[in-house]
């Protein structure tokens, strides 16, 4: 592991509890209506894969230890992310760059066509938790990730980087969980392996709040043989 890749692994732990929180709100608060399409049954996103928790780690250590030991599986040098293609919900989109708001909010993407790249975080390929935002609808039109709940596992995702390649990640499982009940740690953590998260809303649309009730996450892994 580089020293680069450890650095920005610790700027994820470091930043967790005081940004992710407030960043999944913020997705909330963009203006969406029409209901998108819910995760399939834990039986469909889950089928053949292990859940992280259940996967083997490298090195004897728990998920999330960051030692120093090699990473398991297939990494890939530091390099940003430039396009998302995602083949079987017909997603294909530039990437643009997302920080944190004052407030330590993450910053959600101006265009609703487009998603968003968290920049503290790892790039899509190295090791750790790299994640991808995008809105859900806006306006009562569909955005970029309105089919994201309709990802099962074994489904691919393309990351195409500054430096020519592509890194492409198999989905592991897709889960919705409430906003004021958000598994902050279990999404944001360190891996011994490189991740991927797509993070966007979805549940029930509360007209008064103009939100969403839920957020819908995406977990996914570098695929063996994309280094």
């Amino acid at each position: 592991m580089t020293g680069t890749t450890r650095t920005r692994g610790f700027v994820v732990a470091a930043v967790v509890f005081a940004a992710v929180a407030a960043t999944l709100l913020v997705l909330g608060l963009s203006r969406q209506e029409p209901e998108p399409p819910p995760p399939p049954s834990r039986s469909q996103s889950e089928r053949d894969v292990p859940a992280p928790s259940d996967a083997p780690s490298g090195g004897g250590k728990e998920e999330g230890e960051d030692g120093g030991e090699e990473a398991r599986g297939p990494v890939l040098p530091e390099s940003e992310p430039v396009r998302i293609s995602i083949p079987s919900i017909d997603v294909s989109s530039p990437l643009v760059d997302l920080g944190r708001q004052s407030n330590g909010a993450m910053e959600t993407p101006q265009d609703h066509e487009k998603a968003g790249w968290y920049t503290p975080g790892p790039t899509p390929g190295e090791r750790g938790p790299a994640v991808i935002a995008g809105h859900v609808t806006w306006d009562g039109e569909q955005s970029v990730f309105f089919a994201l709940g309709k990802l099962g596992a074994g489904d691919r995702v393309d990351v195409l980087r500054e430096d020519g390649r592509k890194a492409t990640f198999e989905v592991e499982r897709v889960e919705r969980y409430p906003k004021n009940d958000f598994p902050t740690l279990e999404v944001y953590r360190n891996l011994d392996h490189a991740g991927l998260r797509l993070i966007t809303c979805g549940g029930a649309y509360d007209e008064e709040e103009r939100s969403y009730s839920d957020n819908v996450v995406v977990f996914a892994s570098l695929a063996d043989g994309a280094a």
